[in-house]
This record gives structure tokens, C-alpha cells and sequence, in this order.
């Protein structure tokens, strides 16, 4: 038991992606089951913890900053011992406690078995830091950090991938797979505590099981069965693995959201073996068809200005968009970064080139999205009513995820309570958000 923590007042600041999210919602939960004191306030806390993200330079300028910018309590509050950890430590570790001396404890990813210990000795003036990369999975309580009704399930870690441009396999290791049994458990606790919309998460969530004889659609079909879920969703789909029976359980289970999240980054043939992505266009191709006969929502991301990209291949990844009519998309000018094969590709193009077609690519899509929410106008939907903003009810269908697209203006004249779902008609359609009337 850490007993030198109880009582002892903790920040946590969440930097980066939903899985950070996760990795931060563990810590959360062992630091108040040692009787730590949790708070949002920097300025109260006398352990404040960062977790970071290091996947793109601006993330690690914002991670950095916000490390230098908590190291100021040291001075001017509470705060007796600076943590860092995540993402950015685990790739800079060495360099970070160079730099910024004020960092009493530092941990990788998947270190967080350490954690208590490692505050425990800081609290008594005696550093640490341990950036070894662990392959683990951490099975402990949580607190969340999302509204209470919904929240995210790692159902894996690390990435066999080795995309061109990503350095998250440096970061997070090779891929391996949750057991199915503590992701269950997790859901049933989860669902008894209220969480109805349950959404599963990896770096790539089509890998689930490849490393544990069991298979991502074998895995939706039993966490569709757990009492209580009414809305099950898998994001980040990598499209070589996504198969026809992934689609058809989806498309069974009335609680799984028709929803498809298949980051696809290119659409010129060229652009995708630059990359090392693995698959081909007419499997895509027939995926995505295969979806929309399902009814299923389209999401992708793609990246412009990949070293080497011609207008010829832009214009490939601008035909493409035309074509499949996604619902949604991210799109991303190429940042390069170190360690990567593409950090020094030939072909680097000018940052102007870069935001010039990022530009043109979400101005096409900001017409098919409009388009394609229209098409919803006068349908009834099923919706998650997520909070009250000036004046007006916010809400969700199955086809907005949260953190990434956009949401339902709910028009009611009755009291509706956030984490409840109702039925409501869509009246009118935006690019990004939708207006809808219920009863």
C-alpha cells in the first residue's frame, strides 16, 4: 500500500489520443484507490502527472510546453514532484530529463505498475525514471474522464504496421492483443456503472486476435452481448484486415453503431506502396460498397503531401473522394518525423504545396459531407443526448463518434437528461452538424 500518497493532492493532464486517454484513466484510478485526493486545479496539486503525446511534431511541441508550463508549480504552487509520462517519454526519454531537470519521475508506456513506487520515492527527494518498453497490459480500476454514459475500451497495444510515416511501433512495440476475458470484464463492470455506449480501440482494431487465435468479429460478438451496452463501437480499422465477416456481425447486432472508421491515408497506388500500406484499392473499394449496402456511416482520414506526391496522385486521392461519398473525413498535410523511413524520402515537397491541397481535399469533402447529411433530412434516428448548449439539447446518432465528428442540435420542449436516448427527426443538415426535433 502507498501510504506516503494518501492524502496527497493530484493532477493529471491527458495529452493526445484516446488510448492516452485510457492509459490516463488507469493511473487516475490506482492514484485514488492509494487515497490520493484528485483535482483539475495545477495550482492545489502537489503531484502533477503529464501524459504525453509524441506522434507529430506539434504534439510534441504541446506536450513540452505543457510540461515546462506544470514545472512552474515547483515555484509558484503546491506541486512537490513532476511526472511525465507517455508517448513523448518513452521516444525522448533521455533527452527530456536533460533538458528539463524539473521532471522528478519519468515513465514509458505500459510503466505504470511503477507508478505509485516511483512518486512514493520522489515524495522523499529521490528522482527516478524508467523508459524500458513494456508489453503489458495494465488490468486495474479507472477513473473516467469522459461523460459517464460512454467510454473507450483498449481492446490492444502497439502496431506490426511499420507505415512509412508512423513511429508508433518505435514507440508502443509490436502488436499484441487483450485477452478477451478482462476486455468483458471491463465492459460488464463498465455497463453496471452506467456506461451504455462502449467503444473498442486500438492502434489497429482489425488485428485483434491474430497474436491470440481469436478474430475481431468473434470479439464484437460477444461484447454485443453484454448486458447493458446499447451502443458498441469499433474504431480504427486497417483496411487489408477488414473482411466481409467483420462487416456482416456489425451489420447483425442492432447495438453495434453502422458506423466504419477505415483510416485509409491515400488512394493513389503509388502513394500507398511509398508508404508501406498494405492492400489493395479494389479490396477497399469493395469494403467500402460492402458498408454502405449496410447501411453504415464512412469515415476515413487521408494524408497530402506525401514525399513524392504528384498532382497526378493528388488528383487520384481527389477522384477517389468523389467517388466513394464518405460520410466523414480527417485529412492531414505529411509531417515528417525522426526514425521513420519517410523523415528523409526523396521528394520532400514545400509546405505551401502541402496546405494548398489539404485545402482543395476538405473543400470537396465539405460539399459531400453536406450532401451526404442532407440525404438524412425528414429520418427518424435514435439519438444520445450529450448535454445542453446555449439554449438547445446536444445529441448523437450511431454515425457521430465523439472527439471526431460532429454533433445533433436536439430541439425538445420536454427536460431530457445527458446519457439518455431518444428518437428524434433530422429538419436540417450542415456540413458538420445536424439540427433534429424530438417529442
Amino acid at each position: 500500500m502507498a501510504q506516503k500518497l494518501q492524502g496527497k493532492t493530484v493532477g493529471m493532464i491527458a495529452l493526445g489520443c484516446v488510448k492516452n486517454r485510457v492509459d490516463s484513466e488507469q493511473m487516475l484510478g490506482m492514484l485514488k484507490n492509494a487515497g490520493c485526493i484528485l483535482t483539475d486545479d495545477p495550482a492545489q496539486a502537489e503531484i502533477i502527472i503529464v501524459n504525453t503525446c509524441g506522434f507529430i511534431a506539434p504534439a510534441k511541441e504541446e506536450a513540452i510546453d505543457t510540461i515546462l508550463e506544470m514545472a512552474e508549480y515547483k515555484e509558484n504552487g503546491r506541486c512537490r514532484v513532476l511526472c511525465a509520462t507517455g508517448c513523448l517519454t518513452q521516444r525522448y526519454g533521455e533527452t527530456l530529463l536533460d533538458e528539463i531537470p524539473e521532471i522528478d519521475v519519468m515513465l514509458g508506456v505500459n510503466q505504470y505498475d511503477k507508478l505509485l513506487p516511483m512518486l512514493e520515492k520522489a515524495l522523499d527527494g529521490e528522482k527516478g525514471n524508467n523508459i524500458i518498453v513494456s508489453h503489458h497490459f495494465m488490468e486495474c480500476g479507472r477513473v473516467l474522464t469522459t461523460p459517464p454514459y460512454s467510454a473507450y475500451i483498449k481492446t490492444g497495444d502497439g502496431c506490426d504496421n511499420r507505415c512509412a510515416y508512423c513511429a508508433i511501433p518505435l514507440i508502443r512495440g509490436p502488436y499484441r492483443s487483450r485477452s478477451r476475458e478482462a476486455i468483458l470484464a471491463e465492459m460488464n463492470l463498465l455497463a453496471k456503472q452506467g456506461v451504455k455506449e462502449h467503444i473498442l480501440i486500438a492502434q489497429d482494431t482489425t488485428r485483434y486476435g491474430i497474436d491470440t487465435n481469436d478474430s475481431l468479429s468473434s470479439l464484437l460478438e460477444a461484447a454485443a452481448k453484454v448486458e447493458g451496452v446499447e451502443w458498441l463501437r469499433a474504431l480504427y480499422m486497417y483496411p487489408d484486415e477488414l473482411d466481409e465477416k467483420n462487416l456482416d456481425v456489425m451489420a447483425k447486432y442492432q447495438n453495434i453503431c453502422k458506423y466504419l472508421d477505415l483510416p485509409l491515408q491515400h488512394a493513389s497506388p503509388a502513394m500507398l506502396r511509398s508508404m508501406n500500406r498494405r492492400g489493395t484499392l479494389a479490396h477497399i473499394r469493395s469494403m467500402l460498397r460492402g458498408a454502405r449496402e449496410r447501411g453504415f456511416c464512412l469515415r476515413t482520414t487521408f494524408i497530402v503531401g506525401f514525399p513524392g506526391e504528384t498532382e497526378d496522385d493528388f488528383k487520384q486521392l481527389m477522384d477517389f473522394t468523389e467517388e466513394m461519398q464518405f460520410d466523414r473525413m480527417g485529412a492531414f498535410t505529411f509531417s515528417p518525423e525522426d526514425d521513420t523511413p519517410a523523415f528523409d524520402m526523396p521528394g520532400q515537397l514545400p509546405e505551401e504545396i502541402k496546405e494548398e491541397r489539404l485545402e482543395m481535399l476538405m473543400a470537396l469533402q465539405a460539399k459531400i459531407s453536406k450532401a451526404r447529411n442532407s440525404l438524412r433530412i425528414g429520418k427518424e434516428e435514435k439519438m444520445l443526448v450529450t448535454g445542453w448548449q446555449d439554449g438547445t439539447y446536444t445529441a448523437r446518432s450511431q454515425w457521430e463518434a465523439p472527439d471526431a465528428d460532429g454533433e445533433i442540435l436536439l430541439l425538445c420542449n420536454r427536460e431530457l437528461q445527458p446519457g439518455t436516448f431518444v428518437n428524434g427527426r433530422i429538419i436540417a443538415a450542415d456540413v458538420y452538424d445536424l439540427t433534429a426535433q424530438a417529442e
